[in-house]
């Protein structure tokens, strides 16, 4: 026992270094803004700053990295929810008000990318993450809105789609979910890392070359709403704060968010080394020692 004391010391002192290691020395959480209802879908442009959205007043809000305030960039939104750029700079955004994934320009004019599957509105596109290809993952949970006409799920499966703006053709790529919600792949475009938050479980899968997926395997026991991955391949999963992942799927750090949700979470600022956290009626900044990637 005495033998084992001093090597167990050791190591959980070690390892709380490492996972303080993440998080920039001195760096608090920051509240940027909380004049929102329901903040979700952090997306970083080329520039470093961030656009997320505020659904319940249907909008789509602009962190500007430089001076560190917000501004209403698009009202409505088609009820925007999860947002990510494309290669081109088109913002790709999962329009909740009708179903559809949408395309918008630096002009801010729409293009329906996707309005159904086989002619059934799909449950509602909730999150996406695009691959080098310029290929689409879309998770397909259901969430019932006020603002939809329909009343009724039309398709019942909760999938996860992917679709390819060069053949605009759509296809499932994952299912057997009870609710699939964030989304997020590796830096290399090798694994992709898919939330049932319905099942409190994140999968982690392998990338073909056709976008297709395999191996699926369990990466934690935990489910998240929102996601990103940095640098050295830690997961960041959300909803009591944010809970990090390295990529073994081992916890390595639980950052605290005052709010009693945390819905998403992505990387801004020009070296994508901020932590943008959005939380409930409010977004939070917190520097890293690590950076996002694309």
């Amino acid at each position: 026992m005495k033998f084992l004391l001093p090597l167990l010391s050791f190591f959980l002192f070690h390892t709380t270094i490492f996972a303080q290691n993440i998080i920039a020395d001195g760096a608090k959480l920051g509240l940027v803004a909380d004049s929102f209802e329901f903040t979700e879908g952090p997306a970083v442009d080329k520039n470093g700053d961030v656009y997320f959205t505020d659904q319940p007043n249907d909008r789509i809000v602009k962190w500007s990295y430089k001076d560190n305030k917000v501004s209403v960039w698009m009202k409505p939104s088609g009820r925007s929810n999860g947002l990510y750029f494309d290669h081109q700079g088109n913002l790709i955004s999962c329009a909740d008000e009708k179903n559809e994934l949408w395309k918008i320009d630096t002009e801010k004019s729409v293009t329906v990318l996707i309005d159904s599957y086989e002619g059934k509105l799909l449950g509602g596109p909730n999150d996406l993450w695009i691959d080098a290809q310029g290929g689409i993952y879309i998770t397909d949970p259901y969430y019932e809105r006020s603002w939809w006409k329909h009343t009724k799920e039309q398709i019942k499966e909760r999938r996860v789609y992917y679709y390819t703006p060069k053949n605009q053709e759509i296809k499932i790529v994952a299912d057997d979910f009870i609710n699939p919600n964030g989304i997020i792949g590796s830096g290399d475009g090798m694994q992709l890392y898919i939330s049932d938050i319905g099942d409190k479980k994140t999968y982690q899968y392998t990338i073909q070359k056709d976008g297709s997926l395999t191996d699926r395997k369990i990466f934690c026991e935990m489910g998240s709403d929102g996601m990103t991955i940095d640098n050295q391949g830690n997961v960041y999963l959300t909803g009591d704060g944010v809970t990090v992942f390295n990529k073994k799927g081992n916890k390595i750090q639980h950052i605290d968010v005052p709010e009693e949700w945390t819905a998403n979470v992505t990387f801004g600022g020009p070296s994508q080394n901020i932590l943008f956290i959005t939380a409930m009626n409010a977004v939070y900044t917190l520097e890293m020692a690590v950076n996002g990637v694309r």
